[in-house]
């Protein structure tokens, strides 16, 4: 490829992480793909980068999305963590990832461009690198139904099926994703600085961090005690919404914590369906450490272990930096019941705030545990007062409730018709029901069928329109004989 073509393309890239000491990455070569397929592409996204969407699909643009060749002023990388896996301390890296670099985009945002599957790095502990076609596609699927939700989230540009197989279990198809992330650095990033380098080293992450993600950040006594209280922030706020959408990450490793509050890595990650705190579908998750009601604790527990990488840079005095961040760390918990009691008012359409909320809120999700409800089906049914045909609905303690929750929205000023608004605005008429996922990656993977996904797709890039065309997405699958789970394929 000439350069002529690579900048027609609309790439203007940085490589600032490649600026680091070395000990944070290694630069690769590319693993070509013997024959690289287009099979699902970002057009809305590539936009939004400023990329040449008819470029990137030519066999050109093509061969960049699948690793084969990289584009004008590219400077591939493998990034280098550690992390807390199941709470044990184990070494990482992006084993089969590649970061291109970042992108330029004409807002003037610098976005980090990953091909994910791209083949082996240093940090592939024996394994090939490689992708499978399924679960590329699910990260593809669930990030934008996380986008649509105003979740913030790590993006997907492209699927790009390589034409060979890789070996799991059974032959799959493989295939290289394309992520879009505000940035790739973790706390794992941190824990590896911590663990294998220097106090310089760390200081020069710390730096970059601040710079790459919290450049207000300025004229502050600490820094590095800033730095701690921007994530703290931006964790409460995320994982609040998670819980408010029925989310489940599954695999919350302390690598998989984004420090620029964003979701990333889409394993077994799946949205729940009968509302219950233990839900689990994470195959290998046994002992529930990380099931939707443990979610919030596990988040401050993967802030205590980003504490400890800090400690050095928060004061030379180990004891007061302990100190330092102890305090932080308890204003956490604070943050996220602050941010989701606010998200729940708006859920049930309240504009203001009175001290009986919370006890009103958590009757509610206690009724819904109780009559095996649907979590999302019962708030879209709150909102158009469609409360007919299930068995919470006809409970006497439900119909009290609902009485104390028309009480409370007489109390305040706005209108019946301000408060409907608000809950339509927050709460999701669809979410990518699991047996409409699988539905999907079957008729994708199995028979190259694709128009299932993107009538998906289409159905959830705007889950709170309440249209006619989503209705048929808001039913809850059939019952079946087992728990739905999924797998660490991503």
């Amino acid at each position: 490829m000439n350069k002529k073509e690579l900048t027609h393309a609309g790439w203007h890239l940085d490589n600032s992480y490649s600026r680091l000491p070395e000990l944070f990455y290694r630069k690769i070569t590319v693993n070509p793909v013997r024959s690289p397929k287009l099979v699902i592409f970002n057009e809305a996204l590539a936009e939004t980068l400023g990329l040449d969407s008819k470029e990137l699909k030519s066999e050109n643009g093509m061969a960049i999305l699948a690793g084969n060749r990289g584009p004008e002023g590219s400077v591939p990388i493998a990034q280098a963590y550690a992390g807390h896996q199941f709470g044990n301390f184990t070494m990482l890296g992006d084993g089969r990832a590649l970061l291109i670099g970042e992108q330029m985009t004409p807002a003037g945002k610098l976005l980090d461009i990953q091909l994910k599957g791209s083949g082996r790095t240093p940090y592939s502990r024996g394994g090939d690198g490689r992708a499978a076609l399924r679960p590329m596609l699910r990260e593809y699927l669930i990030s934008e139904a996380m986008h649509g939700l105003g979740i913030p989230t790590t993006r997907s540009l492209a699927v790009v099926e390589t034409g060979e197989m890789v070996r799991r279990e059974t032959p799959l198809p493989g295939a290289v994703m394309t992520r879009v992330a505000d940035s790739h650095l973790r706390v794992g990033t941190f824990q590896y600085a911590a663990r294998f380098g220097t106090k310089e080293d760390l200081k020069a992450l710390a730096d970059y961090a601040l710079e790459r993600h919290f450049p207000y950040v300025q004229d502050v006594p600490n820094r590095y005690l800033a730095l701690f209280q921007e994530v703290i922030k931006r964790q409460a706020a995320l994982i609040a919404k998670w819980q408010l959408a029925g989310f489940i990450h599954g695999v919350m490793n302390t690598d998989n914590m984004a420090i620029s509050g964003e979701t990333i890595d889409y394993g077994p990650c799946a949205f729940m369906d009968n509302f219950d705190p233990k839900t689990v579908f994470s195959s290998i998750d046994v002992q529930g450490r990380y099931a939707y009601g443990n979610q919030p604790m596990i988040a401050g527990w993967n802030l205590a272990r980003f504490a400890e990488s800090l400690l050095p840079l928060l004061h030379d005095t180990p004891e007061e930096a302990v100190s330092m961040a102890q305090e932080e760390l308890t204003k956490y918990i604070e943050q996220f019941q602050d941010h989701w009691l606010a998200g729940m008012r708006r859920k049930l359409g309240l504009f203001n705030e009175e001290a009986e909320d919370a006890a009103l809120v958590e009757e509610l999700l206690n009724l819904m545990h109780k009559h095996d409800a649907d979590y999302t089906n019962t708030f879209r049914s709150l909102t158009f007062n469609k409360l007919q045909g299930s068995e919470l609905v006809e409970a006497r303690e439900f119909k009290d409730w609902h009485k104390s929750w028309q009480v409370r929205l007489e109390r305040q000023e706005n209108t019946p018709e301000a408060s409907h608004q608000l809950m339509r605005d927050s709460n999701p008429a669809v979410i990518p029901r699991n047996h409409r996922v699988e539905e999907a990656l079957i008729a994708a993977e199995f028979q190259g069928d694709y128009t299932v996904l993107h009538r998906l797709l289409a159905v959830l890039a705007n889950p709170y329109a309440h249209s006619s065309e989503q209705e048929a997405y808001t039913e809850p699958p059939e019952p079946t004989n087992g728990p739905y789970q999924t797998f660490c394929g991503t």
